[in-house]
This record gives structure tokens, sequence and C-alpha cells, in this order.
């Protein structure tokens, strides 16, 4: 174990001095974090939001320079000394304030810098021909620095990196990006010390192995702060209860109680799961309280960074009384003024709502409270769920990807874009990663040939030889091959990105392509706040001026729903079972009991230990709905699995709709579930078999491997103002797959693609664990002369599909009428 540094409590009171100015009082886990990374540790910090994780480890950052530097208010040293990494921008203005006005307390002579995506180019230059000593950035403008044939210069002198909500980066490609940067640093300086911050995940040990790796001697460190973060839940209740439930109009018919909510406070952020659904509550919001106009502003990620950064400006210093937003304000942001948080719709997840929670109440000791508005009734459940995983300490495990070849391929060519690197000593390098410790000699010999000559398939055509082997290293003297890929480098996937611009020029954000392509020139759609006409089309620019009229279409975004997570599943099910059994104390749940006494009198309202199906016929056809609560993803393999099952005993067809609480199968013909029951639907032991055989896997592999193709490099995207149309791409990436799944089976892209749809589209693992729980329940089949309260909602997400919100709104009003 590294030994104790002398000197090391001078310099801890030179950081609580410090402290001390600014009238704060440093917490034991900042304390315990100076001491460990000045004995030469690396490890992970799990505190709450609002705490001072980030002064944790800034604070030692400068203290070591002291200890290294006697004179260190007059030297200068040259070079990058620091790294932090941040998964969004907005949290890197947060870092970068905090960052100079602790050099500046201490006086310590560091410039701070920032790259990001929205760098300039001069900017970007200076940096290269003088580093700041200390650099705030993100997981891709970290790559792109690894592709300058210099890097090895620049990244020579770097004592630290430190990665920020590295919960947040570990359960997607962008922080297996950040292990594959990491496992090049340690090669660079072999004595780097590597940092994490994390909010409270449930795998907290697998999360610091994944950002360290498997080379360090000694396991990393996990500091975690003994601080109590007060959570003050409200749910907004509706003065009426709809006993048959449905999702997309009461959280806008609970709009006044929001409004309400806003002028009493001094700065509120209304959270939305989706960009869609912030353009809606931003417009109606003004619609029904004309006197917030210039008081209340929206922020999400297809917004201009221009008009971001006036948002986030205007936050910081008071001047707004709410900000409808997305994710884009989730993590880290210090807003001071904000007094409280809304969250429209249910999170989905625990940490989710902790980390938007704690967007309020941002100092150490301050309690947090969140105002939770339902879109339906059910959701309220969802509140009642977190209240308990809150008080016992429940939150969800973030799983880190693992053998993401798209990832390694866009890797490799990286370094050989950057200067070229040897097979051998780059395979150890990326075998030292948690990513990629099973990598196989035969695998890593794939992916060089993949990257030399296009594997197998590919040989044949010029443009798929990026990389050329010159005295056994590997590298790209082609310079558009180079170019081409700087500009492409990065693990966020999406549909082609629209321009909309004035006719002055002025940008306001980007549409996808598909949402765009819809319409044409006099249409009006909601963008940004504002009520925009479409002009024309120009290219791949849209141009747009403001409409007078009230209402417009509402841009949707792909991969809009989240599903919920398995922690609040089972939590959901326990409040159920408190409702059954009578000792449920939840004012959510008291409020939903009409709801559920209906649903007992219809159907049947099940425990524990029961597991409820209900069949019944309507006007439209046989309905078959099961609860397995489990989540929208799980729910969609689960529909497609008994329907396979069910046309086994009896050839029959079936639509599927589902949400996160169960799915119902629709058929135009009597569905013999009592048979199917008898056969044993929900066994286990052909479950893999059957899942492929019960979806078009293929179909699902093609769409999920046309973001692998854009990853790994093997379709390009276009250049700055020129990108390809995303029909062309879509047709590239299948020519792909189709030649790869019929003649090259052994390709690591292909596989990884039906790998993706089975871990992460049908949660294949949480699907086994659901049928295994509801074998061990015992199955209740009820026939309810009508749609039931759970069974609604299901339904009219399947009309959802179908037809358009306004005519949706008329039909489930007549649906309403009719079956209570």
């Amino acid at each position: 174990m590294p030994t104790k540094l002398s000197h090391s409590s001078d310099l801890l009171k030179h950081g609580t001095d410090w402290f001390d100015s600014k009238g704060w009082k440093p917490f034991a886990f900042q304390t315990d974090t100076w001491q460990a990374y000045l004995n030469g540790e690396s490890g992970l910090v799990n505190a709450p939001t609002g705490s001072g994780k980030t002064y944790s480890l800034l604070v030692p950052i400068a203290l070591e320079y002291i200890r290294t530097h006697p004179n260190y208010k007059k030297d200068n040293p040259q070079g990058l000394q620091a790294i932090w990494v941040t998964p969004i921008r907005a949290l890197s203005k947060e870092i970068y304030l905090s960052a100079n006005r602790m050099m500046e307390g201490m006086e310590i002579p560091w410039q701070v810098g920032i790259r990001s995506g929205d760098t300039s180019i001069k900017e970007r230059e200076k940096q290269k021909q003088k580093p700041p000593q200390l650099l705030i950035t993100t997981p891709e403008s970290l790559h792109l620095l690894l592709a300058q044939k210099d890097h090895a210069t620049l990244f020579s002198d770097l004592k630290v990196v430190v990665v920020d909500e590295w919960h947040e980066l570990m359960g997607s490609k962008r922080g297996v990006q950040v292990e594959l940067a990491l496992s090049r640093f340690k090669k660079l300086s072999p004595s780097l010390k590597i940092w994490g911050i994390s909010a409270t995940i449930g795998n907290m040990d697998q999360a610091v192995e994944a950002l360290l790796g498997n080379t360090l001697a000694v396991p990393g460190k996990i500091i975690r702060a003994d601080i109590k973060k007060k959570i003050e839940v409200v749910s907004v209740m509706p003065d009426a209860l709809e006993k048959m439930p449905w999702a997309g109009h009461l959280g806008i018919h609970l709009l006044m109680k929001v409004i309400d909510i806003v002028k009493a406070s001094k700065t509120t952020l209304i959270f939305t799961n989706t960009r869609s659904f912030a353009e809606i509550w931003y417009q109606k919001m003004l619609d029904a309280a004309p006197e917030l106009s210039g008081l209340i502003a929206m922020h999400h990620g297809s917004i201009s960074q221009d008009l971001r950064n006036w948002v986030e400006e205007q936050l910081h210093e008071g001047k707004l009384k709410a900000v409808v937003c997305t994710s884009s304000l989730d993590l880290g942001v210090d807003f001071r003024p904000v007094e409280t948080v809304i969250q429209i719709g249910a999170p989905k997840g625990i940490a989710r709502f902790l980390q938007r929670a704690g967007r309020s109440g941002h100092q150490p000791g301050a309690t947090s409270k969140i105002h939770f508005v339902p879109t339906h009734s059910l959701e309220l459940m969802e509140a009642a769920a977190i209240r308990e995983a809150l008080e016992r300490n429940i939150v969800e495990d973030r799983f880190p990807y693992i053998r993401s070849f798209d990832v390694l391929v866009q890797y490799l060519i990286t370094l050989a874009v950057g200067g070229g690197f040897t097979s051998e000593d780059t395979f150890q390098e990326v075998k030292s990663t948690f990513s990629y410790a099973s990598i196989s000699d035969e695998e890593w010999e794939w992916l060089l040939a993949f990257i030399v000559t296009g594997g197998d398939s590919l040989q044949a055509y010029d443009e798929y030889r990026k990389v050329v082997v010159e005295e056994d290293v590997y590298k790209v003297d082609n310079r558009k091959i180079a170019m081409r890929h700087r500009m492409s480098i990065g693990t966020i996937v999406g549909d082609t990105a629209i321009l909309i611009k004035y006719q002055s020029g002025k940008f306001l954000g980007t549409i996808e392509e598909y949402f765009i392509s819809r319409l044409k020139p006099g249409d009006v759609f909601w963008f940004a706040g504002r009520n925009l006409e479409l002009i024309r089309m120009q290219g791949m620019e849209a141009h747009v001026r403001n409409s007078k009229k009230k209402t417009g279409l509402v841009p949707s975004w792909q991969g809009g729903r989240m599903p919920l997570s398995s922690q609040l599943s089972e939590l959901i099910r326990n409040k159920i079972h408190e409702m059954v059994t009578g000792t449920d104390h939840d004012e959510e749940m008291t409020f939903l009991k009409p709801l559920f006494q209906l649903q007992q009198e219809r159907s049947h309202v099940p425990n524990k230990s029961e597991f409820l199906i209900e069949y019944f016929e309507t006007k439209e056809g046989y309905h078959l709905v099961m609860y397995p609560f489990e989540g929208r993803f799980v729910h969609e393999g689960m529909g497609a699995l008994m329907a396979y099952r069910i046309s086994q005993i009896q050839a029959i067809t079936f639509s599927i709709a589902m949400n996160d609480y169960g799915f119902e199968l629709l058929s135009d013909q009597p569905i013999p579930i009592e048979q199917a029951l008898e056969e044993n639907l929900f066994d286990t032991e052909k479950l893999l078999k059957d899942i492929q055989a019960s979806i078009n896997a293929t179909e699902m592999a093609r769409r999920k491997f046309r973001d692998i193709a854009a990853i790994a490099g093997l379709v390009f995207k276009g250049y700055p103002g020129q990108p390809i149309k995303d029909r062309h791409l879509q047709s590239s990436t299948q020519l792909f797959f189709n030649v790869f799944n019929d003649y090259e089976a052994h390709n690591l892209l292909l596989r990884q693609a039906f790998e993706e749809v089975m871990d992460f589209q049908l949660e294949e693992g949480r699907l086994r664990k659901a049928l295994d729980r509801i074998n061990s329940q015992k199955i209740i089949l009820k026939s309810p002369e009508k749609p039931t309260p759970f069974a609604f909602p299901i339904m009219v997400d399947r009309l959802r599909e179908k037809i358009s919100n306004e005519k949706l709104e008329d039909q489930v009003r007549r649906m309403v009428l009719q079956y209570e």
C-alpha cells in the first residue's frame, strides 16, 4: 500500500484554509479524498448531489502541484497536467467556474480550458499551441485529441484523469470510450491517477472496477460521503380520480396546479422525459399564463448552443421563474436560485428521479424538494414506490457495456490516425479494460484484418482498406480517410439532423430528418418555444419564420420512451400488494383506492404471490392482457413470446400492445389461453430458441446494426452542411448487414447486433427472471365483462400508434364513457 507522504498534514491544512476563506467547512469525505489522492491512490468518490464532490478532487490536484513546486505561485509548468471528463456540456462550464475560483484563491497560475463540440476552431488551435494545465472535456473530444499525431507528447506530463458522473457514462458506449482512452493514458503516463465521481448506484464495486481496469496493483478506493440528502417528494394530485387512466392528457390537465407552484417559487426546473413533451409544456404554460412570457424558457439538446447558454446564464443570475427541460439539465449543474423541481410523468428510474430532485437545494444540508406530476393516475404508484426507495436507500445498478466491437474498431482507427499503433502493445492495453478483458487472440486478429482489408466480405473494395501496416505499425496515411474519421468520432448515433434557421440566417437548433420530411411549406410546428412556419427546405436546412398560429405540430425525436427499471418494478408490485393487504400508508395509494376497487370489482388486484391474466371480448376482438409490471422492453419480448407459443397450439394472429405495467394480445378469434396455461406457457427451458422464433430477430438486428455500422465507420454520414440523407444511410447499412449475414456469419459487428437486441432491446436476462417469478406465483385468470382500469391504458397505447392526438383524444373520451 502507498505510504503517507511527508508534510501531507500541512498540505491538507492549505486546502482547509482555502475552504475557510470561502466560509465553508470541508466534509470528512472531501478530506479523505484529498489524503488518498496525495497518497497516490486512485478510486471513486460517491456523495449526494450538492455536497461538494467537485472540490473533493479539484483541491488535491492543486495541493499536489503545490507539493511538487515550492515556488508554486510563480512557477508555471507548461503542458497538460489534469483532464476532467464530463458527459454533458452544461456541466463543463460549472467545472470551469469552480476550478478558476479555486486556482485564483490558492494563487496557482494554471490555465483552465474547455474542449467540447462547442469549442471554436480558433480556441482549439490556441489549446494545441499551448495546452491548458487543466482541460475539461467530453469523451468524444478526448478521442479527437488521441487522433492527433503528437498526442503522446500532449499527454506525457498528465498526472490525473477525473471522470465526472461516472455512473451516467458507465451504462453507455461513451463509458467504453473513456475506458479505452484511459488504457492509452496509463501507458503514456505509468504513474497516472484515475478518479471517478459518481452518484449512488447499486453496483459501486463494479463501477470502480470498470473505471480503473485490471492493471492496478491495489484495488481502487471507494470514498463514500456519510451525508444523508433530504429529499421531499410531493405528488400533484388531480381534483378527481380518473378510474380509466390513459397516458398523455392528465399531465396537461394539471397545468394550472403546475403554474401555481411556479408562481410560488423563486425559480423552478420542470423536467420532462422527452423533448416533445418539453415543447408542449412550454407552449401550454404560455397559453395559460401569458404573464410568464419572458420569465420562462426551454432547454433541451436539440436547441442551439447560443440559446442553451442564454438559458443557463439567466438561471445562474436568477432571472427566470421556470425552465422546461429534459435530461440536458440532469447532471451536476449547480443553479443556486432553483428552489423547486417538478417532474412531469414518471421518471421510470430511482436514480434519475434522485438526480433531478438534486437540482433544487443544491447546497450542503439543504432539502431537495420535487413535485411529481403524473400523466395518468396509475403513475401515482411510481411516486409512492420512489418514496419507499428513498427511505430504504434502494437505487439501480448501472451495467457497463462489454465487448462493444464497433467502439473498438473506431478507437483503433483513431490510434492509426494519431500516429499509429503496434499490435501487441495495444492488445495488452485494450485487454486491461473492463469492457474488453475477455477479448481473444482470434478476435483481435479479426479486428486488425477488418481495419486493414475490410474483412472477408469487403476486401475487394479499396475504400474499406483504411489502415496500412508499415514496419509493424498500423497507421492511416490517407488524408481523406483521416479527415472523415475525425469527423465521425463518437458513439451517440441519431437520425440525420436538419438545421432550423430563420431567413436572416439565425440558427435555432436541429430537428431529425424523419420529422421535418413530413412537412410541406406553410405547415406550422413548435420548436425552441416558438411557433414556426416552414418556408422551404434547402439542402439540409429548414428555413422558417415566426407564425401567429396558436396550434402546430410537435416535433418527435427518436428513442423517446424510457423503460421502467427492475428495482422500481419490484417496488410497484410491493405497493399493489400493500393495497391488497391493507397495509399501505401512502397518500398516492389512498387517492387511488377507488380505481383499485373498480379493478377488484371487474377482475382482481394481485398480491405479491399472484400473477393476473385478463381475457375479455369487445367490438375490437378478443383481448388477452397480462400484468408482469416489468417495463416496456421486457413486455415487448414477453408479448411476442406469448403470442408465438399460443400460435403453436392454434393458428392465430395477434396485434401486440404494451406499456410499463403489462401487455395486450388482440385477435379476431378466440384465444386458447386455458390450454396454453396447461402446456406451461411461461416455461424458460426453451426460452432463447422461442424468443428467436417469436420475434423477427434478423429485422431487429438489422435496425440495431445501423448504429453499429455508423460507430465502426462502415458508413460516412457526410461533411458539415452536406450530410448524407438518412434513407441513403439506411440502404447502405442494410446492404452491409445482408452481405455479412449471408457470407460472413463470424463477423464481430454482425454478432454484436444480435447480442445488443437480446441484451438491451428485449432484456433477455430480465425477461428470464420475470418468467421464473411468474412460474412461482399462482396464476389468476379472470374474464371481466368490460376492460379494467389496468387494461385501459394499454389499449389506448395501441390506438396511439394509429391515429393523431386530436382524434385519439376524441376516441378515448368515447371509450371512457363506454367502459366507465
